[in-house]
């Protein structure tokens, strides 16, 4: 007799946490507006483009400074990782560590990426 097929959850394949690609996060805020328990949150601050051509005018672009899920309030319903423009969350199989305080719980750039 062989195995039993693996049962796959409504609404697609199991899932761990979100990872953030920093390098794509624009700082757009979209993620942080559209999150429905608001357990994202996000800073940053503007720079002047430097692949702007000689003699053009002169333009910024954020940099991202902060970024933090909060994973006790944290829904996982993805509509973060579905709204993002720039795909900078995706879902990883990897899950939230256990945390001994709701301190623990919230993750920044280096525990995301």
């Amino acid at each position: 007799m062989s195995a039993p097929e693996p049962v796959v959850p409504v609404g697609g394949p199991a899932h761990g946490r979100i990872r953030l690609i920093e390098p794509a996060c624009t700082s757009c805020m979209l993620c942080v507006r559209e999150c429905p328990v608001w357990c994202i949150s996000l800073d940053s601050h503007t720079e002047p483009d430097p692949d702007v051509p000689a003699g053009a005018r002169p333009r910024t672009v954020n940099v991202l400074d902060h970024f933090e899920i909060d994973w006790g309030t944290c829904m996982f319903c993805g509509i973060c990782v579905e709204e993002c423009p720039f795909d900078a969350l995706e879902w990883d199989d990897a899950h939230p560590a256990p945390a001994e305080g709701s301190l623990d719980l919230r993750h920044g750039i280096a525990e995301l990426a």
